[in-house]
């Protein structure tokens, strides 16, 4: 099987004609844009309550903790698809694999459950 350069130009364009897009979009809409600025429409907003205070006050460290140990788990759920895709050819030494998988997996959410790392105070 030969390959040249010419296999690869449906690619070239579609990418060219994607970032073409983008472009040209950002652009059209700041020049056809509405322009107009107002003291009700510069001040700051979000979620429909007025901010009050400092940006820059530190956050909790439960914060952030809550938030590694979603996406640990989160990470942990996507290496399950694979094994359920793959589950018959894998066989009794795949289910196997997944049940020290999933245990190890439950040993560290009843850790976490037991140091209180999920309660929000």
């Amino acid at each position: 099987m030969q390959t040249d350069q010419f296999d690869y130009f449906p690619i070239v364009m579609q990418l060219l004609l994607a970032v073409g897009f983008v472009v040209a979009t950002i652009i059209g809409s700041s020049f056809l844009g509405p322009k107009r600025s107002s003291k009700n429409k510069d001040k700051n907003f979000e979620c429909g309550i007025e901010s009050v205070g400092n940006a820059r006050m530190p956050f909790s460290v439960k914060y952030f903790l809550v938030a590694i140990l979603f996406v640990l788990f989160d990470v942990e759920v996507i290496f399950m698809y694979p094994w359920a895709v793959n589950f018959r050819e894998m066989g009794f030494e795949g289910l196997l694999k997944m049940g020290i998988f999933m245990f190890l997996l439950i040993v560290g959410f009843f850790y976490v459950m037991k140091k209180k790392g999920l309660e929000w105070e």
